[in-house]
């Protein structure tokens, strides 16, 4: 090791192998490595080293092989079967191995996100680079933090199905979605389903820093609105104020057709007819005159005053006369079978709905037989 010699010395090599003390052999590990790093060395020279730092990686002393990880965390001619001891070392030893080393294969980090814990999850996830693979088994496999970090790394790759991954394992986690919609680049796919995940904040970030089609961006923004609005009148019974929250609703242009349309597929009727009465400026009980009337223009021309688009006029109608044909007993499931019935009903006419609006009543209907079935499965084991 005629070469490695002129900077380091015999002595130095039996310290680092019998070094009195920890700190003695600490300080010629960290002198080895920059020798490694600065000097030219042969072939001869660099199997030398590495068998002395395979030594080193085996030290009692902590110290020591801390020395060598912070001293060898960016090195390119670290020993790969080195790195991998000391990323499976205890946490001071690892990490910085982890964060930086280049000497990794992408299969040696896959396996430690599957096998290694969150804090080594953290430190791998901020690593200047990550590739498909690695970030797919973060997507996968990943605790909360180390999938926030990734997704906040600018360089770490992320294929589409990955990231429906992150939205899907974490739906329920600000800043987990935060981190993917402030990616630079995101698909369409990934920006129309985080945005109706996404606090208000977030989507218009969204919106405002991807390069989506302006009625893209607009038919977001108000299918991500108008669902969000029927939830909230599912959640609240249809509110205790129904006139203020349609006042409110109609002042900020939500007051739309289609959203009337899904709040009455669900049975919401009071909600409707606050609604048609704003947009119809006509007072309620007039209003309700008008749509609950028995003949057949009363509806119409209530609809008509409302502004609201003819080629939904049927859909709303079957809706109104899906209400007046049930039989409501007070009972718990009431509503529930009005929903059924008017979704069935709704779905099998002539389609002059949006087809965001039936994919959204479709998933409703899933909701309702997925429900069903819960309750069949209770009732048979009573």
């Amino acid at each position: 090791m005629a070469t490695t010699r002129s900077a380091l010395t015999e002595g130095d090599i039996r310290t680092l192998v019998k070094g009195v003390t920890a700190d003695e052999r600490a300080e010629a590990a960290y002198k080895l490595c920059k020798v490694i790093e600065t000097a030219p060395l042969t072939d001869q020279d660099r199997a030398t080293a590495a068998d002395i730092l395979r030594v080193m990686a085996a030290d009692a002393a902590e110290v020591v092989r801390r020395a060598l990880s912070v001293s060898l965390k960016e090195s390119l001619l670290v020993p790969r079967d080195v790195a991998l001891k000391l990323a499976r070392d205890v946490e001071t030893v690892s990490l910085p191995m982890l964060n930086c080393s280049p000497v990794f294969k992408d299969s040696d980090l896959v396996e430690i996100v599957r096998l290694g814990g969150p804090v080594r999850q953290l430190a791998i996830a901020r690593r200047p680079r990550l590739s498909r693979t690695v970030t797919g088994a973060i997507a996968e496999h990943g605790a909360e933090r180390a999938v926030t970090a990734a997704c906040a790394n600018d360089n770490a790759d992320f294929a589409e199905g990955a990231l429906q991954e992150v939205m899907r394992r974490f739906e329920q986690h600000e800043k987990v979605l935060a981190a993917v919609a402030y990616r630079n680049v995101l698909p369409l796919s990934v920006i129309e389903k985080l945005a109706a995940l996404v606090s208000d904040q977030v989507r218009d970030h969204l919106i405002t820093h991807h390069a989506l089609a302006p009625e893209t961006a607009l038919e977001i923004s108000i299918r991500t609105t108008e669902r969000a609005t029927v939830d909230l009148v599912d959640q609240a019974g249809c509110t205790v104020d129904v006139r203020g929250f349609v006042s409110h609703l109609a002042s900020s242009k939500r007051l739309t057709a289609s959203l009337l349309l899904r709040a009455l597929a669900q049975g919401h009727m009071t909600f409707f007819e606050w609604g048609v009465a704003e947009l119809a400026g006509v007072p309620h009980h007039r209003t309700w005159l008008m749509i609950h009337d028995a003949g057949p223009l009363g509806l119409r021309a209530i609809y008509e005053r409302a502004g609201l688009p003819a080629r939904l006029f049927p859909a709303f109608r079957a809706a109104v006369d899906t209400f007046h044909a049930m039989e409501f007993d007070g009972g718990s499931r009431d509503l529930e079978r009005f929903q059924e019935r008017m979704l069935q009903r709704f779905l099998t006419q002539p389609q002059t709905a949006a087809r965001e609006d039936v994919d959204y009543l479709l998933d409703k209907m899933d909701q309702l037989s997925a429900v069903a079935r819960a309750q069949a499965d209770i009732a048979e084991t009573v």
